[in-house]
């Protein structure tokens, strides 16, 4: 198992990107969450088999969203995401 924080930058909030990555994760099973920060980016945390969080992560730059993603930071995490699913956060 693999828990992963990962930053996106670019042009990523205002342009559904949390809702595909959502749709995206939809296909592969992680457990996790997405949400805007007030600082333009948008975070994710996602947890599972390091495959499958891996090819997640992978899916997602290869979708429609590689277009908005400038600038991609990754961070491994002690713990795994508190999260059912993969969900939106809105705090």
């Amino acid at each position: 198992m693999i828990s992963l924080q990962i930053f996106f930058e670019g042009n990523v909030q205002g342009v559904g990107f949390r809702w595909s990555v959502k749709q995206v994760a939809k296909g592969f099973d992680v457990v996790g969450w997405v949400r805007n920060l007030p600082d333009g980016r948008v975070e994710m945390q996602a947890s599972g088999e390091e495959t499958e969080v891996r090819d997640f992560i992978a899916a997602i730059g290869q979708s429609e969203l590689r277009a908005h993603i400038r600038k991609q930071t990754e961070l491994i995490l002690p713990q795994p995401p508190a999260s059912r699913g993969f969900e939106i956060r809105h705090d």
